[in-house]
């Protein structure tokens, strides 16, 4: 049976790019458009789409109300659209805290060099929207969380957390628990170029470790946690005693850039049996042969369980391999992390 899609977006011309997009594909059906969320509503309780595609900025009620009220009333799997602005970015990280899948940037319209590839990525990302599964979201405190937990003493050991559809909850969540002098943390998670600024922005708000999109040459501390820039990989390096941020423009390893298996390798060669790794939700396998090589490097590695993914792809390709020394729950993958830290004992390199 086909995959019902509503496409809600207040721009005429996007309506029927998205619609030709979905209607090229035979595991798709358009069963409506809407230029505003009134409409949408109407539609959705007409058709039960399996999946919604969403524009933030729309008259009468902007999308992420829209999306508030989906959610707790109907929830329904929805992929947000959005532009390639600071303002963009953060409303879209805003859609996926609220509930929503997964995004694609809007195409730049009257260029046809990549539209090809633009639309093979949307009904991609509809299937697995389609498929995923609706997991129930804390509210984020605006306020930096209390310190809990004891603290961790020493540079030596390396978390490296991969993930990617779902990632930016399940990565939130899990830097929510660290203590302010955790390891250093290295993070990919797929995203494309002018959207990992404003998420390391958001988590640095919310985390007691700071959290920054790195740059090349960084030092990777602790208390402190590094993105990999969208459009960049990102490896762990040695600079005499310390470990650094390498970043490069590489071919796309299994078809991202970041790959969660570049920075995984690297981080393995560079800190063995002193690295965790943690693979988190996402479509694809991506990152499970990396985390395969740091349990084979002496690491410790955790996958998160299908019940608490959004998507169950990357963490089972790595429980199927035997990447993964645990499989648990989301809740469960912090506290976890830094079991392993104290375990492996503590140093005093600064």
């Amino acid at each position: 049976m086909a995959i019902k899609v509503l496409v809600v977006d207040d721009s005429a011309l996007i309506r029927s790019l998205l619609s030709e997009i979905v209607r090229a594909d035979a595991e798709l059906q358009l069963v409506g458009m809407a230029p505003d969320a009134f409409v949408a509503r109407d539609l959705i309780k007409q058709h039960s789409p399996d999946v919604i595609t969403l524009d933030v900025e729309m008259p009468r009620m902007d999308g992420l109300t829209f999306l508030d009220k989906l959610m707790k009333g109907r929830p329904t799997p929805v992929v947000m659209i959005s532009s390639l602005t600071e303002r963009g970015s953060e409303a879209t990280l805003r859609a996926l805290e609220l509930g929503a899948i997964d995004f694609v940037a809007k195409p730049k319209l009257g260029i046809a060099e990549g539209m090809q590839a633009y639309a093979e990525e949307i009904r991609a990302k509809l299937k697995v929207a389609a498929r995923a599964r609706m997991v129930r979201r804390n509210p984020a405190s605006a306020q930096r969380p209390v310190e809990r937990g004891l603290p961790i003493v020493g540079t030596e050991k390396l978390i490296a957390i991969g993930a990617s559809t779902g990632g930016t909850e399940a990565i939130k969540e899990v830097l929510l628990g660290l203590p302010a002098d955790s390891p250093g943390v290295v993070i990919t998670q797929h995203m494309p170029p002018g959207f990992t600024r404003s998420f390391a922005a958001r988590l640095d708000r919310l985390c007691r470790v700071s959290v920054c999109e790195a740059r090349d040459g960084d030092r990777i501390l602790p208390g402190t946690a590094l993105l990999a820039p969208g459009g960049l990989h990102m490896e762990v390096a040695r600079s005499g005693a310390n470990y650094v941020a390498r970043l490069s423009e590489a071919p796309p390893v299994n078809g991202h850039r970041p790959a969660v298996d570049v920075m995984f390798n690297s981080a393995a060669r560079c800190a063995g049996r002193n690295l965790i790794g943690a693979l988190l939700t996402g479509m694809g396998k991506d990152g499970a042969r990396g985390l395969l090589e740091i349990r084979e490097a002496g690491g410790y590695t955790v996958a998160q369980d299908e019940a608490s993914c959004v998507v169950y792809g990357m963490p089972r390709e790595a429980a199927e391999i035997g990447a993964a020394e645990e499989v648990l729950p989301l809740e469960e993958i912090g506290p976890a992390l830094l079991a392993q830290a104290r375990k492996r004992g503590s140093g005093n390199r600064v």
